[in-house]
């Protein structure tokens, strides 16, 4: 495998590169770092069984006597702006789909909306939710120009959600980057594996046109790891 020598990895600083599949020349993968981080992933997907969908797609090139592609996109940079680069190039690309299992940094306050959600960002009212919901944040799972069965799909399954917390659920609320996607009224639990996913339907009126795209900040926590909250 090639490296940077001592002497580029000294002089390049930090900088964006992307991994390009050459079997279709697709871009899979955008990261930030320094030295010879460019590799690693390789290097990982080699060495470590460990399952990812980078990783993945890394030994499926190799497998079929293809090399993972290399390019640095900006170099010479500052930890802080090679870090918003990668962001908006991931948020750029991911409308094609990366293999990057984190969204890029500051992508909760900065990264990629539309004119409406620019709106909703900056106007949306802080809510408190009345009735019993759970908030199921799918920031992981959301993708753009979902289709309404889509949105459903990624909301309703699978989750670990406790039996004395399941009987008390009424409503589903789908949470994207801190606002609300959309209101399910829950039917039933069902579980799938040892997780739960729930069966529903878009709530009525009353209660939907009083919480979509509005803000979530009294529950959703920047940068915490847990998808689950409940309004009681």
């Amino acid at each position: 495998m090639t490296l940077f020598s001592q002497a580029v990895c000294e002089k390049i600083g930090s900088y964006v590169y992307i991994l390009k599949d050459p079997r279709d020349n697709s871009i899979f993968y955008v990261g930030k770092g320094s030295g010879n981080r460019i590799f690693k992933h390789v290097e990982d997907a080699l060495e470590n069984p460990k399952e990812s969908d980078k990783l993945n797609r890394i030994r499926e090139i190799i497998h079929e006597g293809y090399t993972v592609e290399h390019y640095i996109l900006r170099h010479g940079l500052n930890s802080d702006l090679a870090l918003e680069i990668e962001s908006a190039c991931i948020d750029l690309l991911e409308l094609d789909s990366l293999t990057n299992s984190v969204k890029g940094h500051n992508a909760w306050e900065r990264g990629l909306k539309s004119t409406d959600e620019i709106i909703q960002h900056y106007d949306a009212r802080i809510i408190v939710v009345e009735e019993p919901a759970v908030i199921i944040n799918i920031n992981n799972l959301y993708r753009r120009f979902m289709k309404p069965e889509e949105l459903y799909e990624a909301t309703r399954s699978s989750w670990k959600v406790a039996k004395h917390r399941r009987e008390k659920v009424k409503y589903a609320i789908a949470a994207y980057r801190g606002l609300v996607r959309e209101v399910y009224e829950v039917d039933e639990w069902y579980p799938k594996g040892e997780r739960w996913e729930f069966t529903g339907k878009i709530a009525d009126s009353l209660i939907r046109d009083k919480y979509l795209n509005q803000s979530l900040d009294n529950y959703v926590k920047k940068g915490g790891r847990n998808p689950i909250r409940y309004t009681y």
